[in-house]
Formats: C-alpha cells, sequence, structure tokens
C-alpha cells in the first residue's frame, strides 16, 4: 500500500479531490446498482415460481401424453399450449415426454413428489440440450391407467426456461453498468471542476506567496470573498503580511534611526581624536586646559556611544517580544537599589523616598533597568542642587523632578524610539530609555506615565498590579 498512496499523494489536490468523489459515487452507485440487480432477480424468480405454481395442464394432453409413452398409441401427442416444458414421471425415475422435447433429470426430490413423500418440489434443472429450466413437480392423482400397469405413481414436472429471468436481468446489468460507468465519468468530471472553482482561491494565494517569495513586495494584498474556510486563510495571510511589512518598516527605521544617533558621537569623537592625532605629528602641543576639556568630552562621547549601544542590543535581545521568567519581586528594593544608583549619578541633587513594600510579578533585571532609566531622566534633566521625590504608594511609583518639564504637544511622542526633545536634543542620551521603560512596564501587566508636575517639572509614574504582602509560595 506505501507505493500506490505515494503516488496518490503525489498527485495535485485537485485530482486527488476529483479521484475520491469519483471514488465515492463509484461505490454508491455499485451499491445501488448490485442492490437493484437482486431485487429484481429475487422478484422474477417469485414470479416464475407463482407462475409455475398457478399452472394447470390439460387431462386430455396428459392422457395422450401417458398412452403415448405406454405404447398405446402410435401418434404423438398434440403439443402442450404454453412455453411450458411437461414430462410425467413414474416411481422408478422414468421419463414421459412428447418426442421433439428435451427431457429433464429427474432429482430425488422429484421421486418424492411420485411416493407422495412430499407435495411438491420446485428446483432448477439443466434439460439434455443445455438449457437452463425451472421446475416445479406435483403429484397426478387423476389419470387413468391400463389394467395391468405397475408403474405406480405419477407426477407431472412442468418447467420453463431460466432465460425468462436471465435475459432480463442480463439486460438490466447492462443498463446499470452503462448508466453507472456515465454517472462515475459526471462524478469525476464534476469533481474535477468543484476542486477547481473551490481551489481556485488556494492557487491564488498560492501565486501570491510565490510573488512575495520572489519579489519580496509584501504590499501585495487577496482579496477576500465570503466567510469560508478560504476566506479566512486569505484575510489570515494578509494580516501576516501586514505585520511583516510593518516589522520590516520599523526595523528599517530602527537601523536609519540608529545610523543616525550613532553618527552624531562618531563624527564628533573622529573630530576629537583627529585633533589629537595631529598634534602629535605636528609637535604642536595642545594647550593644557584644551587638551584636558578635550579629553572629557572623547570621554563623555565614548559614553554616550556605550549608553547608545547598550540600549540597542536591550531593544535587539531576542527575548525582547517576549518577557523572561516572571518572579514574585517587591518592587520597593527595586526602587531602593536604583535609588542608590541614582545619587551616585547626581550627588548634588536631594533625593527623597517614601517607599511602601508592594510585590509585583515580573522580570527582575528588566524592571530594574525601567526604574533605572526612569530616575535617570528625572537626574538628567533636574537642575543643579534640586530635589528629585520618588514616592511608592498602592503600587504607583511616582518620579517627580524639577526640571525644564514636557510640553504638552511633546507627550503623545516621548515612548517612541530615537523621539528627543528639541529641548533636549544638546543633552546626552539616545531617545531609547522610555521606549525600553514602556516595554517592560507593558510585560509586566502595568502602565507608564508622563505628565507635567503639580510644582513644576515632570512626573513619571509606574502602576504595576501587585500586592503589599508577598504571596505564600514565594515568601
Amino acid at each position: 500500500m506505501t507505493g500506490p498512496l505515494r503516488w496518490f499523494r503525489a498527485l495535485p489536490l485537485r485530482t486527488r479531490l476529483a479521484m475520491l468523489v469519483a471514488t465515492a459515487v463509484a461505490v454508491a452507485v455499485a451499491a445501488v446498482a448490485a442492490s437493484c440487480w437482486f431485487v429484481t432477480k429475487a422478484q422474477l424468480d417469485e414470479q416464475m415460481d407463482d407462475s409455475l405454481r398457478r399452472s394447470k395442464v390439460d387431462s386430455n394432453y396428459l392422457a395422450s401424453l401417458y398412452a403415448y409413452c405406454r405404447g398405446a398409441t402410435p401418434l404423438p401427442p398434440r403439443p402442450f399450449s404454453g412455453a411450458y416444458t411437461v414430462q410425467l414421471i413414474d416411481s422408478q425415475g422414468t421419463v414421459c415426454i412428447a418426442p421433439k422435447i428435451s427431457p429433464l433429470p429427474v432429482s430425488s426430490d422429484d421421486i418424492a413428489v411420485t411416493e407422495r413423500e412430499q407435495d411438491y418440489a420446485l428446483h432448477s434443472a439443466t434439460a439434455e440440450n443445455g438449457t437452463k429450466m425451472r421446475v416445479f413437480t406435483y403429484p397426478l392423482v387423476q389419470l387413468a391407467q391400463p389394467p395391468g400397469d405397475t408403474t405406480g405413481h405419477i407426477a407431472v414436472s412442468i418447467a420453463r426456461p431460466m432465460s425468462e429471468v436471465d435475459d432480463p436481468l442480463s439486460t438490466l446489468a447492462w443498463v446499470l453498468l452503462i448508466v453507472s460507468g456515465i454517472g462515475v465519468i459526471g462524478a469525476g468530471a464534476a469533481g474535477l471542476w468543484v476542486a477547481r472553482a473551490g481551489l481556485r482561491p488556494v492557487d491564488e494565494l498560492a501565486d501570491t506567496v510565490e510573488h512575495v517569495a520572489r519579489t519580496e513586495d509584501l504590499t501585495l494584498r487577496i482579496p477576500v470573498e465570503g466567510e469560508d474556510e478560504i476566506a479566512r486563510l486569505s484575510h489570515s495571510f494578509n494580516s501576516m503580511t501586514a505585520a511583516l511589512a510593518t516589522s520590516r518598516d520599523r526595523q528599517a527605521q530602527l537601523i536609519a534611526d540608529a545610523g543616525h544617533e550613532l553618527r552624531t558621537p562618531l563624527t564628533s569623537l573622529r573630530t576629537n581624536v583627529e585633533l589629537l592625532a595631529r598634534s602629535e605629528e605636528t609637535g604642536r602641543p595642545i594647550p593644557p586646559d584644551d587638551r584636558t576639556a578635550l579629553m572629557k568630552s572623547v570621554t563623555a562621547q565614548m559614553t554616550e556611544l556605550a549608553s547608545l549601544i547598550g540600549d540597542l542590543q536591550e531593544l535587539a535581545r531576542p527575548d525582547a517580544a517576549q518577557p523572561g521568567p516572571l518572579q514574585v519581586v517587591g518592587l520597593h528594593d527595586i526602587a531602593s537599589a536604583a535609588l542608590e544608583r541614582a545619587q551616585l549619578r547626581g550627588p548634588e541633587l536631594t533625593i527623597t523616598a517614601d517607599l511602601e513594600p508592594w510585590y509585583v510579578r515580573a522580570e527582575p533585571g528588566a524592571l530594574e533597568r525601567a526604574v533605572v532609566n526612569v530616575l535617570d531622566n528625572a537626574v538628567k534633566f533636574s537642575p543643579q542642587h534640586g530635589t528629585i521625590a520618588v514616592a511608592l504608594h498602592g503600587g504607583e511609583l511616582t518620579v517627580v523632578d524639577q526640571g525644564p518639564g514636557i510640553p504638552e504637544e511633546e507627550l503623545p511622542y516621548v515612548f517612541e524610539r530615537f523621539w528627543r526633545s528639541p529641548s533636549a536634543r544638546q543633552l546626552p542620551g539616545s531617545g531609547l530609555g522610555l521606549s525600553i521603560v514602556a516595554r517592560t512596564v507593558q510585560q509586566a501587566g502595568g502602565e507608564i506615565v508622563l505628565r507635567p508636575a503639580p510644582t513644576g517639572g515632570t512626573e513619571a509614574s509606574i502602576r504595576l498590579p501587585g500586592a503589599p504582602q508577598p504571596p505564600p509560595e514565594s515568601s
């Protein structure tokens, strides 16, 4: 079965569907045709048997036939009217039949009827000339026998040729065969047409997929018609290509934005390095103050470049789209650790903290980076000797600085990649920090909002679902 099955699977789908439809119709038609033939045969056989049972043979003909077989008269009897074969049988199995008529073999049932052991016999037999006959034998009780005749009881066998049944059945079989063949061929053609019509959207989908694979054109769409499975498949393909196109556009935009952001620190760094190299080559030393400023600039640019590369690596992590293993962590503990780092980066700033215990389910490393990024922004934009207020109450972490604030028209863009406020373009940063924060908070099931602080500056609010006490399994 492996060879035929492999051959069948290698055929085109529409051909397989047409063959399956034709096979199903062939099986159904064959079952109906066979049932019709057997039912008709049973009815015809029953009708022939009933006709033989109801047949009445003229007693004068039987007397003439008996007298002829005993030699009482030299003349043969007149033929029996009707399409019947009639013969007499005695208890010794001797057959008496008219001349030029092929006799029928005598069976044990016929002898039993002659001996009056059974009322009648009904069976099939083949005459001496090879004709198949249906035979009905019954006892003969009214027949004058000559004196001294010792033949005993006599029975009459009436037979009709089986061709009366076989010929109509043969004709019916040919008719059923021809009609079945036409039906199967028509079913195969209809199945092929239905398969072609039904698979036309699949062909269009395949052509579209091949076109997309060949040209990488993700703007191509398949028309969606109806609400069946093919329509769902087409809609899913269109959604997939749209998502791929969007992803590719975002990737291209990310690369372009990254290249643009990398170009500025690299250009400045290259200029400063060339100045240092030219000073060494020409033997003209740079004044100490200028050299110190130049080295500070190189260090700042390298720090900015490293920060930008780190943010890009964070966005390009394989698990960026899917969060890592979630754990129950204390948001207040993470905020305390982030506060220590922020105090080191802005020692001249005053940072106040009011942190209530709050336990959340999140990825610890990613959540800590998010909180650190928010505090870094507050440190970066706060004036010297300014104050940063950090509070955690009821699952809401707020960071309020005294910086210049963010204009209301710019608030919708603060979480976009590489977006930087025009007023902050001169400050170090990549424009990726807040986008990373937003992604991390959303993966933890929370939300982040930036809004103007009531006392001036900016207020960052991070709200995460959790509880003031850790769950029993984590304690």
